[in-house]
């Protein structure tokens, strides 16, 4: 018993001092910002000058993500990030390409309403 002890703390004893000359594995979040694809799928993107208000994104949205609202007289959608699984039908739906995809992922906060993407009224 003394014997697999004695074993078992010197491999233990190795691998420890191996891995602390080792690089670390883990990627130094926040400090260094990671280097993310193109296609990344971060927070989705309206451009409400593109939109038309026809509907399709709120239509398709799997998950009830999207609410179409009324601003002055036209209608804009509206997400609710709360709701998202960001799979982007919303983008693959709309036929004016006013749903872009984007790198921003950084979406943490401490109020819920601050996850409600609103259209501007001044479009």
């Amino acid at each position: 018993m003394k014997l697999r002890r004695k074993i078992f703390s010197t491999s233990m004893f190795k691998r420890t001092l191996r891995s602390a000359f080792d690089k670390p594995v883990t990627v130094m979040y926040p400090a260094v910002k990671p280097c993310l694809p193109e296609k990344y799928r971060g927070r989705p993107v309206f451009d409400y000058s593109l939109c038309v208000g026809c509907g399709l994104c709120s239509r398709d949205c799997p998950t009830g993500a999207i609410e179409m609202i009324k601003i002055g007289t036209k209608r804009k959608p509206q997400l609710d990030l709360c709701k998202c699984i960001f799979c982007f039908q919303c983008a693959d739906s709309c036929n004016k390409e006013a749903i872009k995809t984007s790198v921003f992922y950084e979406l943490a906060t401490t109020d819920k309403t601050d996850l409600i993407m609103k259209p501007q009224s001044s479009v």
